[in-house]
Order: structure tokens, then sequence, then C-alpha cells
């Protein structure tokens, strides 16, 4: 019987240093530090302690030249983070210099990446619906493939063999990989799929939708284990915790649904003013990090702010 976490008593904090809104936040593999991605052409780096309450140090890394709608962190590195921008370039950062240590320059306005779990390439999704491999030590594309039909986000498996492409065409896309040859097409959703996340043990993937749901699929047999019901909008991003006991989905709803993988019952909901960008857990604690359209009432203006959910009050 698995504990609950009494997330009642937990609570938010705000962390502001964009200057327009935040797109994506992500932690790094130790769970030390959380980077966030903004419109504001920006990503930040930032030293999250899990319990203490020191006043956070934040790091600007500046090139690109449109704004940074996803980022990720080397699975294997604490210390390196790939960006990807509407500026058509993918950029490597040493988050303990805030140097860019390699740059690539691709076709088309980028808007998904993922890193594989060796830390060996890099994915990267444009609005044009092309794949780019990257390998990382040199910075080159290995593959790039065009789709005929709308790509959202993109995942290895933990093992690196499988490639996930979410579709416009409510399926999920399961290639081989390197091959990239096609193993599998599930029709997961009567709408298009925007998200997927891949439980940290391994076991399962789910998949955010269009139609408001999210599916949860068991990884080895590829079949639809439930759905979790509580959202009203397009999911636009899940998370699963470090455990992979929760797993956390948001949209324009004006909260964030954390659900029990098992029952597939919500235990929390977190309310929040806006839609959603961008939610993903700690990989060692159960620490949510959080970003969407915020506005500041008083200007109308973006908020340009993320916040992480976790904490007990002191």
């Amino acid at each position: 019987m698995e504990e609950m976490i009494p997330f009642k008593s937990l609570h938010s904090r705000e962390y502001q240093g964009h200057k327009k809104k935040v797109h994506s936040v992500a932690w790094n593999c130790t769970g030390t530090k959380l980077a966030s991605g903004s419109v504001d052409q920006t990503a930040r780096i930032w030293h999250i302690e899990a319990h203490g309450h020191s006043k956070v140090k934040d790091m600007e890394l500046k090139g690109h030249t449109d704004s940074v709608d996803q980022l990720c962190w080397d699975p294997k590195h604490s210390d390196l983070v790939a960006t990807a921008s509407g500026d058509k370039s993918v950029r490597l950062w040493d988050a303990r210099s805030g140097k860019c240590t390699q740059q690539a320059e691709l076709s088309g306005e980028n808007i998904n990446i993922t890193y594989k779990s060796d830390g060996t390439h890099i994915a990267v999704g444009n609005r044009d619906d092309e794949l780019t491999i990257l390998d990382v030590r040199k910075f080159k594309p290995l593959h790039r493939r065009k789709f005929n039909y709308e790509v959202n986000e993109i995942s290895w498996n933990i093992s690196g063999d499988l490639f996930f492409l979410t579709t416009g065409l409510g399926t999920v896309e399961v290639l081989s990989y390197p091959s990239l040859h096609r193993r599998d097409t599930l029709t997961a959703h009567t709408a298009g799929c925007y998200c997927i996340a891949i439980d940290p043990k391994g076991r399962y993937f789910a998949v955010g939708s269009a139609d408001s749901l999210v599916s949860l699929w068991d990884i080895s047999d590829m079949l639809c284990l439930r759905t979790f019901t509580k959202l009203e909008w397009p999911v636009r991003t899940i998370s699963f915790n470090y455990t992979g006991d929760y797993v956390a989905s948001a949209s324009e709803d004006l909260f964030i649904d954390i659900s029990n993988v098992q029952t597939g019952r919500t235990v929390h909901q977190i309310p929040c003013r806006a839609a959603m960008n961008s939610v993903e857990w700690n990989p060692k604690y159960n620490l949510l990090a959080y970003a969407g359209d915020d506005k500041n009432p008083k200007y109308n203006a973006d908020e340009g702010v993320f916040r992480i959910f976790g904490f007990e009050s002191s």
C-alpha cells in the first residue's frame, strides 16, 4: 500500500527573473538546479535547495535572438543544459560559467528538445514538423526527417531503443532507434496528442491530448491502462514524479492536477492563475516546478515568473 504524501500541507514559492512569460522549466539530473526558458529570449539557471530557505542565486544565459521555447538538461551531467529557440538555433550551455559551449543552426523554428538517456544524442522538433537528431559531441545532425503530419512532443524511452512522437492525428508514433523505422502507431486520443512523459522507472508513459484527457500506457506491451479525466481543456504539459507514483498534468484549467498513477484518482490540485506551459517534477524530491501565462493584474503584462510546489511551511 503506497504511502500518501500530505500534499495539502505543502505550498508554492514564486521565482521571478524573466521579463516575459516562461515557456519551459526543467530540473538537472541531481535535482539541485532548475533551468527556465522564456519569451524574453533568455534562459536562467536557479540553484534550488529542497529544504533550505536561502536566497536563490540565478544566472542568465544570453545569446538567443528569439523565444527560448524548450530546454532540457544532460541526463548524465548536472551542469550542461540545451536550449531550443525560435531563432532556429540549438545551444548547449555550461551552467557553471553561463557560457554557450556548442551551437547548431537548424532549418526551422525549434519548439521541442529532448536528450537520450545516456546523454549522447539530442532530438529537436520544429514548427515545420521536422525532426533533427544531433550528436552531442560534434553537435552535428545525425538524422533529419520531415513528417507530413503535425509532430508535437518527442521522447526516447529509458533504454534509448525506442523514440516516441506525439502527433496532431491523435496518435503516438513509436519508432525503433537508431533506425527510426516505425514500430507501432498507437491510436491514443480522439484529438491531437500534445505532450508525452516517460515514467522514471521505465514502466509507463503518459500522453496528454487536446481532448483534455491524459492516457497512461504500459511501455512493454503498448496498451492503454487508464485515463485521467480531471482537466477540461487541452492538456499542454505532463510529468511523473521521481518514484513514478504520481503524474501532474496541466492545461488552461486554473489548477494543476496531481493524480495517483495506480488508481487514477486525484490526490491534490494546485491552484494557478493562468494557463500552464510547463510542469516538471524534481528527479529526487517531490518538488513540482510550473510556469504559465501569468499576467500582472495591475499592468496586464507578462509576469515572467515560475513557481515550485512542495515546500513545507516554515
